[in-house]
């Protein structure tokens, strides 16, 4: 970007400081709290009714029929789309808009966005309506400071990221949203931090097991066969063998925190025998059934199937060596593993501009846990697509959740960058 254009961009973004102040408290004020889903549809219709101000075409497009969908819970995704004075690519800029519970441990109102000491605190405050705010701060002011802006730009906001995505970025990218010719490059801004390109996210893959055994009176156990203490045998092998294994493997790709770039699997869940409740008052039972829930994040290097084979190895080799041992196993979801070549354009762009805006070199990141690319990638088949956004992805989930609002006006600035560079330049 030219610097006089640069700094008239800058300026003008500046001068909305206290606007993405106000657009990041009254996204915040809308408690899209998920699950179950609430107020989409009035979240989108704002995200809408500001950018149609703005000369964007907006659509509302509902994702029927996907999980959790209902006439009480819609499945709402907004899409506004400004096409420039001349052909072009096309820069999209999408944020989720739900936010996960609040939880316990907060000294501020959640859903009140209480701005002090230089931050605006709230559910979602860095994940991520912030970053949905300063993507629309980036364009307003790109867009007066370049009314004759070639191609197209594309804010979206969508629905269910934090359970999948399925209801929102998937939804769409199955209907062409995301894919070439209409979209060529993406960027989220999830909080990574205002001097990180994240170009990927390790895989996953959620599975319940569940130990059977044989019902039978608690004063005499030896009738019966209890599935917790078989669940047991297998976490002490876990323990004793795969968590080792796991501990030993680490990525090239460029994971943060460190502790990530090894693969880890945590115990998500565990229950057996009578359920919680009755007041605590127990029934003399052996319990016949144990269910535990892992939660296994894997590498690039590694494929999925082995992933699995690996566990189901433990399963099967206690099946011969300890009588009575029985197991179902239920997957509940996976994610393969997706990386942006560092050399892509969107890539290029925004480190760049960090470059430029920031004054030192973008650090290039991997993210330990999954979000939106992966459906664009897999579905969508878009290889060019980064987060990039303010805040702190430590705070994300949180109690006491904040965003920084010198983050916000800079990802803003950084993002209005890259957007132009990527619909300047010949890529």
């Amino acid at each position: 970007m030219p610097v006089d254009l640069k700094n008239s961009v800058h300026e003008l973004i500046e001068q909305r400081r206290q606007d993405v102040v106000e657009l990041t408290r009254d996204l915040i004020k809308i408690p899209t709290v998920n699950p179950p889903g609430e107020n989409y549809a009035p979240c989108a219709e704002f995200i809408g009714d500001r950018l149609r101000k703005s000369g964007f075409d907006v659509e509302y497009i509902r994702a029927e029929g996907v999980p959790g969908d209902s006439d009480k819970y819609p499945r709402m995704n907004v899409v506004a789309r400004r096409q420039g004075s001349a052909p072009g690519p096309c820069v999209h800029f999408n944020g989720h808009i739900d936010v996960v519970e609040t939880g316990a441990g907060w000294t501020v109102d959640p859903f009140a966005a209480e701005v002090r000491q230089g931050k605006v605190f709230g559910r979602g405050a860095c994940d991520m309506k912030g970053g949905i705010a300063a993507a629309i701060i980036a364009v307003e002011a790109l867009i007066e400071a370049v009314p004759d802006l070639p191609g197209v730009l594309e804010i979206s906001g969508t629905a269910d990221e934090e359970s999948g995505g399925f209801g929102g970025v998937a939804y769409l990218a199955e209907r062409g949203w995301f894919s070439k010719p209409r979209v060529d490059h993406v960027i989220i801004p999830e909080p990574l931090n205002v001097d990180r390109v994240c170009i990927g996210h390790r895989g996953v893959w959620w599975a319940e097991i569940e130990t059977h055994g044989r019902i039978a009176h608690g004063s005499m156990p030896f009738f019966g066969d209890c599935a917790v203490r078989h669940m047991s045998a297998l976490l002490r092998l876990f323990e004793t063998e795969l968590y080792p294994a796991l501990a030993s493997r680490v990525t090239e790709m460029p994971v943060v925190p460190d502790g990530a770039r090894t693969s880890t699997m945590n115990i998500n869940s565990i229950h057996g025998g009578q359920e919680e409740g009755n007041d605590g008052l127990p029934s003399p039972c052996v319990p016949d059934s144990c269910r535990t829930i892992i939660d296994r994040r894997f590498l690039i290097e590694e494929d999925l199937s082995e992933v699995k084979s690996e566990v189901r190895a433990l399963l099967d080799r206690l099946s011969t060596e300890r009588d009575g041992f029985r197991y179902t196993m239920r997957d509940l979801f996976e994610v393969i593993p997706s990386m942006t070549d560092k050399n892509a354009p969107v890539v290029q762009a925004t480190a760049a501009a960090i470059k430029s805006v920031i004054g030192r070199e973008a650090t290039i990141v991997c993210s330990p846990g999954t979000y939106d690319q992966k459906h664009i990638d897999r579905i969508g088949k878009l290889k060019d697509c980064i987060a990039y956004g303010p805040g702190i992805v430590d705070l994300a989930h949180q109690p006491d959740e904040y965003v920084e609002i010198d983050d916000l006006v800079t990802s803003a600035k950084v993002m209005a960058s890259a957007a132009y560079s990527l619909l300047t330049s010949d890529q």
